[in-house]
């Protein structure tokens, strides 16, 4: 068992704690980071699965990223855009397949409007809204007492655009069914982007990848780190007082460490705040208001073929379908690799069924659903792999948190909130960047600018 004395203790060794880990060395004070998993990198995890080099997590960059941006350029990580040329498919309400081009899904005149209508409604909340303070406008309880599901239906009557409007968000951004989240959880989620239609732009949301894979960023920050990443080391304890003459106000017990520090950064998940036992217990308001967040449910799959068929027939591999098991399809092939990769999502209440079916069975029936889009040749891959994240021990959900129903508005303005010496930081807590590798990293460092600026005043009034 290691025993420590740091300034701060870190636990989680994702983008988002690593990154506070890094700043707060850069402002002269000592860490430690302690990290449940085997490797770094939180939800991203790029590894070789069969031979074939896969994006597990988190992979993609949008140009609104700009830390995230700024922080590959320091690094000296290259980035490549994803492939897009030729024509995307869209498998309509009736079932009907077209090929099109463009960023419009090709249906009726009827519902392109009101999809359109229910856009621009979005973008102006969001616009309106803001992304730092949702809870706080005037407009937030009555948004965040009602569904996404039902928020589109009070405001259109057309199924499909409904259905596909509900798209960009519940399946493709917080993995919940739309029932599940309120229209402000919805507003946040667009105003994280910069805008609802950011969001249906899979040309921007989806713009470039990391050449050798995301999950550089946290590996190359843990080398600098050094000894100071423990892993194998879930955190189990952590004992802590609001003063104590100076010295260490946090003891934090770990698998196989136990430090002594100032202060302590919980850089994982809210859903996972409950899995280490507080002493003294947090405040009733933070144990209600980590019951109201949970992450969503997604299977992310890979299918790796000889080559990328889908470019010889012209089309981009991008595929889009609301009623269809897997909603979601785009060319994920690696930079510099003559294989092609596909990249499906099957989310939420798909996923629940799926998930019932054998490993054979739920393989089968996603090729199968691919190959709705894309033909038969996508039902024979060479490698195929599903992140599972649901099963991860340490997430246990992707892609990250959202409050249920009422609950942003209720509790949002608590969830940075240090308790003591505790502080918060995460991606799921994150304004711009929000859900996002982004949005961590924005977070490790207005996290590390807050203990280190307590720190800085700790040590000139003793």
């Amino acid at each position: 068992m290691l025993e420590l004395d740091r300034d701060v203790v870190v636990v989680g060794a994702g983008p988002s704690g690593l990154t506070a880990a890094r700043q707060l060395k850069k402002a002269g004070l000592s860490v430690a980071v302690l990290e449940a998993r085997d490797r770094v990198g939180g939800r991203t995890w790029t590894d070789t699965v069969d031979g074939a080099m896969l994006e597990i997590g988190g992979q993609w960059v949008s140009p609104d990223q700009t830390v995230l941006l700024e922080l590959l350029d320091e690094l000296g990580l290259e980035t490549y855009s994803r492939y897009r040329d030729g024509e995307s498919i869209y498998i309509g309400a009736d079932g009907r397949k077209t090929r099109y081009t463009g960023d419009s899904f090709p249906v009726s005149d009827t519902t392109a409007a009101e999809m359109d209508k229910l856009i621009g409604l979005l973008d102006g909340l969001a616009a309106e809204i803001g992304p730092t303070e949702p809870w706080a406008h005037p407009k937030a309880r009555e948004l965040d007492t009602v569904s996404f599901h039902h928020w589109l239906r009070q405001n259109s009557p057309d199924e499909e655009a409904c259905n596909n409007i509900g798209l960009f968000i519940a399946g493709g951004m917080l993995t919940k069914p739309a029932h599940a989240f309120s229209a402000l959880q919805a507003v946040l989620m667009a105003a994280s982007a910069g805008s609802f239609s950011h969001l249906t732009d899979e040309d921007f949301i989806l713009d470039k990848r990391v050449v050798g894979g995301m999950q550089q960023v946290s590996l190359l920050h843990a080398r600098e780190l050094g000894d100071d990443v423990v892993l194998n080391s879930p955190v189990r304890t952590i004992n802590w007082m609001e003063e104590r003459d100076g010295g260490p106000r946090v003891t934090v017990v770990s698998e196989r460490a136990t430090v002594n520090a100032r202060y302590v950064i919980m850089a994982v998940p809210p859903n996972l705040y409950s899995r280490v036992s507080f002493n003294p217990p947090l405040p009733r308001r933070q144990h209600q208001m980590h019951q109201h967040q949970s992450l969503g449910l997604v299977i992310k799959v890979h299918a790796v073929y000889k080559t990328p068929f889908w470019r010889e027939e012209g089309l981009s591999g991008t595929c889009f379908s609301a009623g269809s098991l897997v909603q979601e399809v785009y060319d994920n092939t690696n930079h510099g690799d003559s294989r092609g990769t596909l990249v499906g999502f099957v989310s939420d209440e798909k996923a629940d069924a799926v998930f019932e079916l054998s490993a054979e069975e739920r393989k089968r029936t996603i090729l199968e659903s691919i190959a709705a889009f894309l033909g038969d040749k996508a039902l024979e891959p060479e490698v195929y792999y599903e992140s599972d994240w649901g099963a991860e021990e340490w997430t246990r959900g992707a892609y990250a948190s959202s409050y249920d129903l009422g609950g942003l508005h209720r509790y949002g303005k608590d969830q940075h909130q240090p308790v003591g010496p505790i502080y918060w930081s995460s991606s799921d807590l994150a304004a711009e960047g929000y859900q996002h590798v982004d949005g961590a990293i924005r977070m490790g460092q207005m996290t590390a600018a807050r203990v280190a600026a307590v720190a800085h005043r700790a040590s000139v009034t003793q």
